[in-house]
C-alpha cells in the first residue's frame, strides 16, 4: 500500500512539472531570472562555469539535463561543445528550445532525468542548471554515473539553501506559492550534495559557493554588485551564504 501510494505521489509530481512547464513557456526566461540585464549576466557566467568544467574532455558528448526553453544549450553550443544532447520532461519547453536553436547542432529530447534512455557509459559530461533541485537527487545522481564513461564529470548550478532568500522561498509555503515553485522543489546544503556524491561513487568533487547578483538588481547598480559579489565570494564565512553552488564530480576510474 506504501509502495503505491509513492508512486502515485511520485507520477503525481511529475505531472505537476509538466504543467509547469505548459503555464511559463512563454515568459521561462524571465520567471527563471536569465531575461534582465543582471539575469543574463548570470547566465553567462553559469555558462562560462560549465563549458570551463567541460573543457578537459576533448570534444566530448555532453547531456544537458532540464534544458528548458535551450537557454544554456544556446549558450553553451559552439564554446567547444558541440555534441550536446538537451532533456528535459516538459514538451512545450523542448518545443521553445527547438525553435530558439533552429541552426544549432543541439539535439532535443523529452526524457524524464530519473529514468534515463540511454545505456551505460555513453556521455563524457553531464550538465544543468538549476535542475537537481526539482528531483529526487539521489535517484537523478544514480541515474547521472550510470551513463558517464569512466572519467566522465558531472557539473551543476544550483540553489544554495543557506542563501536566506533561497531559504525562504523554498521552505515557506505561500511564498513559494506566489513564486510559482512547484511544492516538491528545495535547494541544497553543501555538505550534503558532497556526501551524496561521494557515496554514489563521484571522485575529485567540489561544491563552490557562487552569486551574490540578484536578477531584479537595477542596471545602475549591477557593476557595483558585481564587484562586490566577486569580493564576498573570497570570504570564507560570507561566501557561504551566496546564491548558488557549482557541483562538480568525476565518475570513478
Amino acid at each position: 500500500m506504501t509502495f503505491s501510494c509513492n508512486k502515485h505521489k511520485e507520477r503525481r509530481e511529475k505531472e505537476l512539472e509538466i504543467l509547469h512547464g505548459i503555464k511559463i513557456k512563454d515568459n521561462a526566461e524571465f520567471i527563471w531570472g536569465w531575461a534582465t540585464e543582471a539575469g543574463k549576466l548570470r547566465a553567462d557566467r553559469r555558462a562560462n562555469l560549465l563549458t570551463n568544467a567541460c573543457s578537459l574532455i576533448n570534444q566530448g558528448r555532453v547531456l544537458e539535463i532540464g534544458c528548458g526553453t535551450g537557454e544554456f544549450s544556446c549558450r553553451i553550443s559552439g564554446r567547444g561543445l558541440n555534441k550536446i544532447i538537451g532533456l528535459d520532461i516538459s514538451l512545450d519547453l523542448i518545443r521553445k528550445a527547438k525553435d530558439k536553436t533552429r541552426d544549432s547542432p543541439v539535439v532535443f529530447i523529452i526524457a524524464d532525468v530519473e529514468s534515463l534512455p540511454f545505456k551505460n557509459n555513453i556521455f563524457d559530461a553531464v550538465i544543468g542548471v538549476s535542475i537537481l533541485h526539482h528531483l529526487k537527487v539521489d535517484i537523478a545522481i544514480r541515474e547521472i554515473r550510470r551513463i558517464l564513461n569512466k572519467g566522465g564529470i558531472l557539473v551543476f548550478s544550483e540553489p544554495n539553501m543557506l542563501n536566506p532568500q533561497v531559504m525562504v522561498l523554498k521552505n515557506v509555503s505561500f511564498i513559494k506559492d506566489r513564486a510559482g515553485d512547484v511544492k516538491s522543489e528545495s535547494a541544497f546544503f553543501r555538505w550534503s550534495i558532497s556526501c551524496l556524491l561521494r557515496k554514489s561513487g563521484f571522485m575529485n568533487i567540489s561544491v563552490t559557493p557562487f552569486d551574490f547578483l540578484h536578477p531584479a538588481t537595477p542596471k545602475k547598480l549591477i557593476n557595483f554588485i558585481k564587484n562586490l559579489g566577486e569580493l564576498l565570494e573570497k570570504m570564507p564565512l560570507i561566501k557561504e551564504f551566496s546564491g548558488s553552488l557549482l557541483i562538480y564530480g568525476r565518475k570513478s576510474e
